[in-house]
């Protein structure tokens, strides 16, 4: 069973949880990611998210890594999803178990914040005016060619 993942497949919460609990555990974290409607006051229809998917893997495995590291308690999962997903589908999930309550939320917290900026992800975001933004998940470079530039899978 492994621990990081991507998935075409819709994510069930349960399976992720599942990978992390223990008896050790008094607390497991779950980080739901889900599509929302409005974007900058853009109706959205849906998402399209594509990966490199050993590299992306191998980044969310990284992630695993530095929560040990900064949390040696700690044990995390996290699936994501790519292709098509409609408003509400579940695009990530994150699941965070530790002896403590408090070190379960922050390396949850560290874990989304560093899969958006490592994991080789990247969103198409399709508007109801017809318009669409295909770029990184913070939302901060776009790619008009409807992929990172070259060079930047080989990180």
């Amino acid at each position: 069973m492994k621990n990081f993942l991507l998935t075409e497949n819709p994510i069930s919460a349960e399976e992720v949880i599942q990978k992390v609990a223990r008896r050790e555990a008094g607390a497991v974290t779950v980080f739901i990611g889900t599509v929302r409607e409005l974007t900058n006051g853009k109706r959205t229809l849906y998402l399209e998210y594509e990966a490199y998917k050993p590299m992306a893997e191998k980044m969310l495995e990284k992630i695993g890594e530095e929560v040990k590291e900064k949390w040696p308690e700690a044990e995390a999962a996290i699936t994501h999803r790519t292709g098509k997903l409609d408003i509400s589908d579940t695009a990530v999930v994150i699941a965070v178990s530790s002896p403590h309550r408090k070190t379960a939320y922050e390396a949850n917290e560290y874990a989304i914040e560093r899969i958006k900026e490592i994991v080789p992800i990247w969103k198409k975001e399709f508007w109801e005016d017809g318009s669409k933004w295909i770029g990184d998940q913070r939302e901060t470079a776009a790619y008009p060619d409807g992929r990172p530039p070259e060079g930047m899978l080989d990180q």
